[in-house]
């Protein structure tokens, strides 16, 4: 499976959402987002762009920290939602 279009997407959301410390371009997809100043109001804002962009909806009981942690974990829950194709 193909992941380059995901992850460009979730880095064009960061990119537009997440007001980073440094340029999302200039992340690892494994690094802590946290650490490049990702806040919990940035969350939010990121949910929502994910939600919409993926046509996803992320069920209350995911909305974690871990979630949120780094392009990878975000990555891999887009694609868990979209293959089960409902809440998970």
């Amino acid at each position: 499976m193909n992941t380059a279009p995901r992850y460009a997407t979730l880095r064009r959301i960061l990119s537009e959402s997440a007001r980073l410390d440094v340029p999302v371009d200039q992340i690892e997809d494994a690094s802590d987002l946290y650490e490049h100043g990702l806040s919990s109001l940035a969350t939010v804002q990121i949910m929502l762009a994910v939600e919409d962009a993926f046509d996803i909806e992320i069920p209350d009981a995911k909305l974690t920290r871990k979630l949120f942690q780094s392009i990878d974990s975000l990555a891999a829950a887009v694609l868990e939602l979209a293959v089960n194709g409902a809440e998970v």
